[in-house]
C-alpha cells in the first residue's frame, strides 16, 4: 500500500503576508486621523495672521481667533488679537488691476504700541469706549463722542479722565509725533459757544490735548491739535447711527518706536494733511 503523505502542521504560509499587510493599513489609518485632528494654537495663530493680513476683525472657526478691536475704517487697519512674540511682522498685500501685488510690511514699532494699548484698554475696547486701529506709518486711537463728551460741548467727561491718562502712561514710553483730529458729522450746529462745527470739533481736539500734556510726560512740542469738521467722515452721514459714529476724537501716533531704551531727543513734528 502506498503510505499516505503526511500534512504539514502549523501556519500555512500566507498567513506572514497577510499580517504585514493588515499591519500597514493599520499604521497608514492611525497616521490619516492624527492628521485630521487640529491644533487649536497652530489654528489660532494662523488665524490671527490671515486676520492681520485681509485687514478682518473675525476669523472663521467657533470661539477661536477673533479681534477685539474695530472693523477697518478710514485710513487705518483693524487690529487684531496681539500674539505673544511680535518678531513675525504681518504683510499687507495689495492686489492691483494689473493683476501684479505689492507687500507692504508692518514696522514693529507700530505693532509695539498698539499690543501696548491694546493690552492696557482691554476693557474699554471691549465696550466699545474706544478702538484702536494701525496701518503701516501709524497707530490710531478713536474715541466715540457719546463715551467722551457731553453733546455739543467740548469737556471731557470726567470718567474718561482716568481712561487718558492711561494713554499717557504707554504714550509717554514710546517716541512718535501725535496728532489729536476732532470730528463731527455734516449738521450744522446750533449754538451761542461755537460758530461752527470746525470750532466744536477744534475745541474738542485741544481739550483731549491738555490731557496728554497736563503731566508733562509726553512733550508739548510732539503734540498737535486738528479740527476736521465734518470733512472726514467714517460712514456716509445717512442716518442717526452713522452720525454717531463720525462724531468722534481720534490720537494718531506716528512712526511710533517704543521699548526701554528710548530715545530722549524729540523727532521732527510733522503737521499731518
Amino acid at each position: 500500500m502506498a503510505r499516505k503523505k503526511k500534512q504539514k502542521k502549523g501556519n500555512p504560509d500566507w498567513i506572514v503576508t497577510f499580517a504585514d499587510l493588515a499591519t500597514l493599513l493599520l499604521t497608514f489609518f492611525i497616521l490619516l486621523l492624527s492628521f485630521s485632528k487640529m491644533d487649536v494654537e497652530k489654528y489660532r495663530s494662523m488665524a490671527n495672521s490671515m486676520a492681520m493680513a485681509f485687514g478682518t476683525d473675525n476669523v472663521i472657526g467657533e470661539d477661536i481667533g477673533g479681534s477685539p478691536v474695530s472693523n477697518v475704517t478710514s485710513d487705518a487697519v483693524s487690529l487684531p488679537e496681539p500674539s505673544e512674540s511680535l518678531q513675525e511682522q504681518p504683510e499687507f498685500i495689495d492686489e492691483r488691476s494689473d493683476g501684479s501685488e505689492d507687500t507692504t510690511q508692518i514696522p514693529g514699532g507700530v505693532l509695539d504700541l498698539a499690543t501696548r494699548l491694546v493690552q492696557e484698554l482691554e476693557s474699554e475696547v471691549a465696550s466699545d469706549a474706544l478702538h484702536i486701529n494701525y496701518d503701516e506709518d501709524q497707530v490710531v486711537i478713536r474715541f466715540s463722542e457719546e463715551a467722551t463728551f457731553p453733546s455739543g460741548e467740548a469737556t471731557i467727561k470726567p470718567e474718561m479722565i482716568p481712561i487718558i491718562e492711561r494713554v499717557v502712561d504707554v504714550l509717554s514710553g514710546c517716541t512718535g509725533d501725535v496728532l489729536v483730529s476732532g470730528h463731527t458729522d455734516d449738521r450744522p450746529i446750533s449754538s451761542s459757544q461755537y460758530r461752527s462745527n470746525w470750532d466744536l470739533s477744534a475745541a474738542r481736539a485741544v481739550s483731549v490735548v491738555h490731557e496728554l500734556v497736563l503731566n508733562r510726560q509726553i512733550p508739548a512740542d510732539r503734540v498737535v491739535a486738528a479740527g476736521r469738521a465734518e470733512t472726514r467722515p467714517l460712514v456716509p452721514n445717512t442716518s442717526a447711527e452713522n452720525r454717531a459714529q463720525n462724531r468722534r476724537v481720534e490720537i494718531a501716533i506716528r512712526n511710533p518706536e517704543c521699548g526701554n531704551d528710548v530715545p530722549t531727543e524729540d523727532l521732527p513734528v510733522e503737521i499731518l494733511p
